[in-house]
């Protein structure tokens, strides 16, 4: 689907209120699992900059961007130096006073520029006003979407993806890009492997969502690195690796493409996990707030890095690369449970208020990126960080002093290390247990709102009527029906696939009760109450 350009006066543009990323401290050590977001409001020069959208008669992409500045205009021609360095073509601008502004300063001015140019450039571009803006922040929603249906019943909420295409909306909002390395990076003097890591970004990109994920053509560096570090952690999953780690990566080495001697692509692992759990990778082209990343899990989708480490430290990287997802992360993402567990920290974050995220990415931290649990009275590890990284596993089994049971007010207390291992890692008795620890703490989320994923349309559905919210039971019904049925038929004892008097009919019979006035005039052959209770085969 391509958006069609079309004019946007900057008095009916505002920049938005959230989403925040501060510039000035964009190291990749900073952040190994692409999950925190932060920045301070302060400084006097600001860049909006809203989701890029495509021409649907060129190839060329466009962006929107808002420039606030009080520090004068010559400050705003140095931003739109750095637009023409990069060969990026201005279409329009104009400037207004700031409609947040409650001052009477004269100080303050916006200006909206309609930007246009290869989508390399104009992500390189950003990147390179790390030395003239302070801060800037990205948008909740691309310019060409001006209404979302439902937002006016939500209340004052961040926005959030609906729908599985959505989430082309936020995909491209990276924090780093491309061959944009900085100094420490094992890779920043190698040319060769820049322009790889920026063909890589620019497959991500152009990726839209449910097409076909572009083959990759390793070269013989790149498969050596794979094979140097595939060799060496397959001697040690045999020792500490979970259950469901271990059961699913033969699994993949069959299916997926996985052994030592090549690197996998992407589309046949994404195809093997769709078909085992409903998970599907999507490529990404750099880090992505925490919001945004934890937006693709409540959908089953996992953002999934193409390229892999610089072959000048194989053992070490200051970034998530694909042998970070693809050994660490997708054997646990073919496991029902843990993929459930993952969804629903996805799910919670949806509408969720950058406090509760900033929880919700420290949650995932300690679980999926450096979680431990028990099993036959030993303690295995189940993080994609530890089962990825040959020194932290050592480090985290070795010393014992360090592993403590898991607990959410343990967690939230606890540092997340990002240069150097952690102080402490949780271990929990059981996927199961994590989820009703994480039920928990997602019910004490302050939104106006419930959230139901719809695994058939992939969307996800705002629960806040009474006919909403019955409309999902008597889908549950319908479910629990025929589980019951096939128990009976599994126990052989024939019988009407009846559940009498059960607790969901007690639970939709009160709600048909007790419906709000606002829901009394549903028709009665619409009512997902007509007919009484399941008994009566409503």
């Amino acid at each position: 689907m391509y958006y069609v350009r079309r004019k946007y006066l900057l008095d009916h543009y505002s920049a938005p209120e959230h989403g925040k990323l501060s510039l000035t401290n964009n190291s990749l050590r900073r952040k190994r699992g692409a999950f925190r977001s932060g920045g301070t409001k302060s400084g006097s020069f600001q860049l909006s900059l809203e989701a890029n959208y495509e021409d649907a008669n060129e190839k060329s992409h466009c962006a929107a961007v808002i420039v606030t500045e009080t520090s004068g205009v010559d400050q705003l021609m140095d931003v739109m130096q750095v637009f023409k360095r990069n060969d990026i073509k201005i279409n329009h601008i104009e400037s207004r006073k700031p409609k947040n502004d409650d001052s009477k300063s004269s100080s303050i001015s916006e200006f909206y520029v309609d930007l246009e140019g290869e989508p390399a450039a104009l992500l390189i571009a950003i990147n390179n006003l790390k030395s003239k803006v302070k801060e800037f922040t990205f948008g909740e929603k691309s310019p060409l979407v001006t209404e979302k249906p439902g937002v006016e019943e939500l209340g004052d909420v961040p926005w959030f993806p609906r729908r599985i295409a959505d989430l082309d909306k936020v995909s491209n909002r990276v924090l780093m890009y491309g061959d944009a390395l900085d100094a420490d990076h094992p890779g920043f003097k190698d040319p060769v492997y820049r322009e790889r890591r920026k063909m890589y970004a620019d497959i991500a990109y152009n990726y839209k969502q449910g097409e076909r994920i572009p083959r990759i053509e390793y070269t013989e560096q790149e498969k050596e690195t794979w094979r140097t570090i595939y060799r060496e952690l397959n001697r040690l999953y045999p020792l500490y690796a979970c259950r469901e780690f271990l059961v699913n990566l033969p699994l993949l080495q069959l299916y997926a493409g996985y052994s030592e001697h090549c690197l996998p692509q992407l589309e046949d692992v994404s195809y093997f996990l769709s078909e085992k759990t409903g998970f599907v990778l999507r490529p990404v082209a750099g880090y992505l707030s925490s919001r945004d990343f934890l937006s693709g899990l409540a959908f089953r989708v996992f953002y999934c890095t193409q390229y892999i480490r610089h072959h000048k430290d194989p053992f070490y990287t200051p970034e998530p690369d694909c042998c970070h997802e693809l050994l660490g992360h997708v054997p646990m993402l073919a496991d029902r449970s843990f993929a459930a567990f993952s969804q629903e920290i996805g799910l919670a974050s949806l509408g969720a208020s950058d406090e509760e995220v900033e929880r919700l990415s420290k949650l995932y931290f300690f679980t999926v990126e450096f979680g431990l649990c028990r099993q036959d009275g030993k303690v295995k590890i189940y993080g994609a960080g530890l089962l990825s990284s040959i020194g932290e596993l050592k480090h985290a089994m070795e010393h014992t002093e360090k592993q403590r049971d898991f607990s959410m007010n343990a967690v939230m207390e606890m540092e997340c290390k990002i240069t150097t291992f952690q102080d402490g890692y949780f271990i929990n008795n059981s996927f199961e247990v994590a989820k009703n620890e994480l039920r928990n703490y997602a019910a004490s989320i302050d939104r106006p709102f419930h959230l139901r994923y719809n695994p058939n349309s992939r969307c996800v559905e705002t629960l806040i009527t009474q006919r909403e919210l019955l409309a999902a039971l008597q889908e549950t019904k319908q479910e629990m029906t025929q589980l019951v049925d096939a128990m009976a038929r599994l126990n052989n004892r024939q019988q009407e696939s009846i559940i009498p008097e059960s607790r969901w009919d007690a639970v939709i019979g009160s709600l048909c009760r007790r419906r709000v006035s606002n829901d009394d005039d549903i028709p009665e052959e619409e009512s997902p109450c007509n007919g009484g209770g399941i008994a009566n085969g409503a």
